[in-house]
């Protein structure tokens, strides 16, 4: 029975980097590490590396878990049913480190390839923007800005936004990566006491072996400095596809219409309403993020630790950690889902952009007769004015300019033609989707 959704509903590639046997076997990874340290010192044998790598194949989980339910310690459980394996070079497993020496080392390495996996999957919804924005570079749709309409757009516009926002997440956690692919062998107190004068050699050697940086100084633990990092980068990316996401929700509102996300032939949007087309996909995005945005202040609270640190990180982080990237990663599959399948709706896009008569075009009027010779703040005094009469009279504002005789017909005509008043659009897509 599983209690989590991340375990069963929400899944994606990332539970098995996540999961408690995948972080186990890092453990043993860097045991194996450590001792190839000791043997390149000569402070072991030649051999017992290799003994002890051979020896980590074998462990079971179910042994693991044996040991840890009468001694109540996962690593040392880990460290006990490795030396068991590894016969004479038992003696050797775990020589010189304390816990987090290895638990801290193999999360730095458990994050780089949570992060990797994380940004293929990124790299898979970059895509789909990225298409979307130029196949819809031209597809003209009202702007909204405090949920009123403001002057015309793009939809490629839209999708050129979130483009370029998903490079900048994506860059922030390939930055991250580097600080917190960082790795440690330094002791109960950080110290090195235990390996004697070769303590930065071992540490030097472990994270090399390993492909990660030795960190500098370190207490007990890896500070936690740089896991919040990550966790936060998560939740920023989480955050601009949740925006993407409530977009999409806006803009299916049956007054608003313009797109939806896709609804199969036998799917049902309501236990009692049967016509009912909810945007529930995009709904379970937002939804999510919440979880992602949540798990960042537990990371930053797990800084202060006491002293030369406590263990009140410990428990939290088997949650956050894994909670955080699978919660993420599914964001990621499930947002390209979407987007992959969206229906554009033109006919509503044109409805919308009409539904204003013509106020929408107030912005452009006002340019125009500044260009004509009427002061700017006159020219704005002027169309605002209009406006509230177009607006409460329910006329179209190119009907009154015309009747005030503000421009002749042929200039009004080229005016209110919404779909010239685009600007730049659409060079500004093809230029943020270049890279």
């Amino acid at each position: 029975m599983s209690i989590s959704p991340f375990e069963e509903r929400y899944k994606t590639d990332m539970n098995a980097v996540m999961d408690d046997w995948a972080r186990i076997q890092k453990w043993m990874v860097v045991e194996v590490a450590l001792a190839k340290a000791h043997a390149a010192l000569g402070a072991i044998p030649k051999d017992a590396p290799a003994k002890i790598e051979a020896a980590a194949r074998m462990v079971k989980k179910e042994r693991v878990d044996e040991i840890e339910s009468q001694i109540h310690h996962d690593l040392m459980a880990m460290v006990n049913a490795l030396t068991e394996e590894a016969g004479d070079a038992g003696k050797y497993v775990h020589l010189g480190a304390t816990s987090y020496d290895i638990e801290d080392t193999a999360t730095a390495l458990i994050f780089v390839e949570a992060i990797n996996l994380l940004d293929k999957d990124l790299e898979s919804l970059a895509s789909v923007l990225k298409k979307l924005a130029l196949d819809h570079k031209s597809l003209v749709c009202i702007g909204r800005t405090h949920g009123q309409h403001a002057v015309p757009t793009t939809y490629g516009m839209k999708f050129a936004l979130y483009y370029q926002e998903l490079a900048r997440a994506r860059e922030r956690l390939k930055e991250a990566k580097k600080r917190i692919a960082v790795g440690k062998m330094s002791g109960a107190v950080g110290t090195m006491a235990t390996f004697g004068k070769d303590g930065p050699k071992i540490q030097k050697i472990v994270m090399k072996e390993l492909g990660l940086e030795p960190a500098k100084v370190t207490n007990q633990v890896v500070q936690r400095d740089r896991h919040a990092e990550v966790l936060l980068d998560l939740a920023l990316c989480a955050a601009m596809m949740e925006q993407v996401a409530k977009e999409l929700r806006n803009l299916q509102r049956t007054e608003i219409a313009e797109v939806y996300e896709s609804f199969g032939a036998k799917q049902v949007g309501s236990s009692t309403m049967p016509h009912k087309r909810n945007p529930h996909k995009s709904e379970r995005v937002c939804s999510i993020a919440r979880i992602v945005r949540a798990n960042v202040m537990t990371a930053i609270e797990n800084i202060p630790l006491e002293h030369e640190r406590d263990l009140t990180n410990s428990a939290n982080e088997r949650a956050i950690f894994a909670e955080s990237f699978i919660a993420t990663d599914f964001m990621a599959l499930e947002l390209t889902k979407i987007l992959t399948s969206l229906r554009f709706y033109e006919d509503n896009i044109k409805r919308n952009l009409e539904m204003t008569n013509g106020l929408i075009m107030a912005e452009r009027l006002m340019i125009k007769l500044t260009e004509k010779g009427m002061g700017r703040q006159e020219a704005h005094e002027v169309v605002r004015t209009l406006s509230q009469e177009a607006f409460e009279c329910k006329r179209h504002l190119k009907a009154i300019v015309l009747e005030r005789k503000l421009l002749d017909k042929a200039e009004a005509d080229v005016l209110f033609d919404y779909s010239t008043y685009i600007g730049s659009a659409v060079k500004i897509v093809e230029e943020s989707v270049k890279e």
